[in-house]
């Protein structure tokens, strides 16, 4: 499975195509995978939670769309934190935490992805969700399984920290 440039991500034979053609599954695992982008901030980890998604919703006969395979991504996502809370990693070296990078005065891309890498993973999921695939909050509550409200004060609550984030590494510039 190849995510970047133009070329499709999955070949699908014709006998095996069904309901969704090529160009839209193409288009569903992109979004999958800025998904899931968005919500473990790592490339390689992205592709592999996209890839065992897709494999239980083939296993299951799920159907092939976008609340079904975010919903599926974000189970899996959070099966994983268990899994290594569970069982803590002793680290490879003994680097501290790498120092930050500086930050343009213009909220330039790495300001921004600094500042959403500091964000709570579900702060992230609600900004994702509601900026990049333009979600509403009702929309948004269906696919999470939370309330219309705790969706609505959430995305204030990320909005108003990424604000802050943002307003703060810029002071620091100044």
């Amino acid at each position: 499975m190849r995510i970047s440039g133009t070329a499709p991500l999955v070949d699908i034979p014709p006998s095996m195509r069904r309901s969704a053609t090529a160009d839209a599954l193409d288009d569903l695992l992109r979004r999958g995978y800025r998904y899931a982008l968005s919500l473990s901030q790592d490339p390689a980890h992205s592709e592999e939670l996209l890839q065992e998604a897709c494999l239980r919703i083939s296993r299951r006969g799920g159907p092939w769309h976008a609340g079904y395979l975010f919903k599926t991504i974000r189970n899996l996502l959070v099966d994983t934190r268990r899994a290594v809370a569970r069982r803590p990693a002793e680290p490879l070296t003994d680097e501290g935490p790498r120092a930050p990078t500086p930050h343009e005065p213009d909220y330039g891309a790495d300001e921004i992805a600094g500042a959403l890498a500091q964000l709570r993973p579900e702060d992230r999921e609600m900004l994702f969700l509601a900026a990049v695939e333009s979600y509403t909050t009702a929309e948004i509550a269906d696919l999470t399984g939370r309330p219309r409200g705790t969706i609505l004060s959430a995305l204030h609550r990320a909005k108003k920290k990424l604000r802050e984030l943002l307003d703060d590494d810029q002071g620091k510039d100044l």
